[in-house]
């Protein structure tokens, strides 16, 4: 008898662990009419100009029990680009900065998602601009409860940062002030507020 019991313990022990959060994440997409793509970058040393991008998609693996199951993969439009002056968003759209003739999308594709004790999540992944791709890491705050709005739709949100250098990514055009110092700042601050739809089932 005991060696049928310690037969059974073995075989249990050596099975592999079925976690029922890997089975239940879903897939989800952006609902763009709700979410935003912001980003602030200094001008002549002394303010803020801020920005944001209108045409944002994606889709969104997640488990609401298991925050570390967030995988993301975003295209933004970058003609999209609004500072709300004209004429600076045409210059930010020619070559001199995103050169959107010839690179029309900026894409942001997660790797791998640790989420803190706080519901908080770092997601890894690789960010691409102007043909220029480099790892960041967004820091996600603790996704919302889970609501289903009127018309049916399962809903969550979340919020992110994230600090780069434009350097970086090849948007290096600048001008030298005769005080000292540059017309536009190397480091470019983002914050996304995002909501997301679960995809219904076909």
């Amino acid at each position: 008898m005991r060696s049928l019991l310690t037969l059974v313990l073995a075989v249990v022990l050596a099975a592999p662990v079925f976690s029922p959060s890997a089975a239940e994440a879903a897939e989800w997409t952006i609902d763009a009419a709700h979410s935003n793509v912001g980003f602030k970058v200094r001008h002549m040393m002394v303010s803020w100009t801020r920005g944001s991008f209108g045409k944002v998609e994606g889709a969104v693996t997640y488990d609401p029990g298991n925050p570390s199951s967030l995988a993301v993969a975003v295209t933004i439009d970058v003609a999209s680009i609004d500072t709300e002056n004209k004429k600076r968003d045409e210059h930010l759209r020619s070559a001199d900065f995103f050169d959107v003739e010839n690179h029309p999308t900026m894409t942001f594709k997660s790797s791998t998602a640790k989420a803190g004790d706080d519901g908080s999540i770092s997601l890894v992944g690789t960010l691409t601009i102007k043909g220029v791709s480099k790892e960041v890491t967004l820091a996600v705050e603790s996704m919302s409860e889970v609501m289903t709005d009127p018309w049916g739709n399962t809903k969550v949100g979340t919020s992110a940062t994230l600090k780069l250098d434009r350097k970086d990514f090849g948007l290096t055009w600048n001008k030298t002030l005769d005080g000292g110092g540059v017309v536009v700042g190397d480091e470019v601050r983002i914050a996304i507020d995002v909501e997301l739809n679960q995809k219904k089932a076909e």
